[in-house]
């Protein structure tokens, strides 16, 4: 099959041949039909925590990037009895499972991993949701138990992770409030959130006359709206979820029950309702551009600019 590897972290995307192992009882293949891009794709590739822990716990040989992926299942292993020949699935690999990535003609995973697929949502609509949703229901449901009543903020409101947060959360009753630029108002305010435009000023000023928040999910960074800030905007119970971590953070970690990471495993669980809104017209993946195999470094490059609204797809067999 065909990969996207990555070298090194200064060495472009590249696309090799490699063999197809055999799969084992509990996993099944699948052909991908489409890979989701996401921000954790090349900061694996440039350094940090998580391409250390995928070099003690992953798979041996070629780094395989990317980890959303849609497409059909090819090879059913022998206890994978609950699943057909030809079922239209989407999931997210998970190289701790010693699992190469999705930026691939196959992948292989386990039943948990993923989620069918009914006919009206397309392989397209499907890969921009794992991750990004993974995250959101993690910190709506699991970090959190959000429904009607509550407040939610976003930071990153027009990113894949804050367009699903702000879904999620609208489907599950709670008041959501987004953190955008003035020409994603519309968008944001369109699936179901109240923007608000940080080229007017503060926006976690002007947040704080529609709080407290119960949750405040953070998908920026703390250089930018700096963790002190937001959890002053916070209710007693309530929390901050960071999808992007950096080092100044670490301690607040450590000594405060208020503040979380994130890290969006894709699972059967975490997918189906999002899987079932999208089937039902409650739930719109915005996807912004689609890309080859042969050009996985461009959607790097890309993604790189902080500029994406919605998410970016690698279809490895068109």
């Amino acid at each position: 099959m065909r990969a996207a590897v990555s070298r090194s972290g200064t060495q472009p995307l590249e696309i090799i041949d490699l063999p197809s192992r055999p799969i084992r009882a509990h996993e099944i293949r699948v052909k991908v039909r489409a890979a989701g891009v996401n921000p954790v794709d090349w900061k694996m590739r440039e350094g940090g925590p998580l391409r250390m822990l995928r070099g003690l716990f992953g798979p041996f040989g070629p780094f395989v990037v990317g980890q959303d992926f849609s497409g059909e299942i090819i090879e059913l292993g022998a206890k994978a009895t609950d699943l057909k020949l030809g079922g239209r699935v989407v999931g997210g690999t998970n190289f701790s499972r010693n699992q190469q990535g999705a930026y691939a003609e196959e992948v292989i995973v386990q039943r948990d991993q993923i989620a069918t697929l009914p006919s009206n949502v397309s392989f397209e609509q499907a890969a921009a949701l794992p991750i990004p949703v993974a995250t959101a229901w993690i910190a709506l449901q699991e970090h959190q138990s959000i429904g009607k009543g509550h407040k939610v903020l976003v930071l990153g409101a027009s990113g894949g992770v804050g367009l699903a947060t702000i879904q999620l959360a609208r489907m599950l009753g709670a008041e959501t409030f987004g953190v955008c630029s003035t020409r994603n108002v519309a968008l944001v305010e369109e699936i179901g959130a109240k923007a608000i435009d940080y080229t007017l000023g503060d926006p976690l000023e002007a947040a704080k006359a529609l709080g407290p928040f119960d949750l405040i999910l953070h998908a920026v960074g703390t250089a930018t709206y700096p963790l002190a800030a937001c959890r002053a905007l916070l209710t007693p119970k309530g929390i901050v979820d960071l999808v992007v971590i950096q080092p100044g953070d670490y301690l607040a970690f450590a000594t405060s029950k208020n503040v979380n990471t994130l890290l969006g495993v894709p699972t059967r669980t975490r997918l189906e309702p999002a899987v079932r809104a999208v089937s039902e017209g409650a739930y719109k993946p915005l996807i912004e551009e689609r890309f080859t195999l042969a050009d996985a470094e461009s959607a790097h490059t890309r993604s790189k600019s902080g500029k994406v609204v919605g998410k970016l797809l690698i279809l490895p067999n068109g």
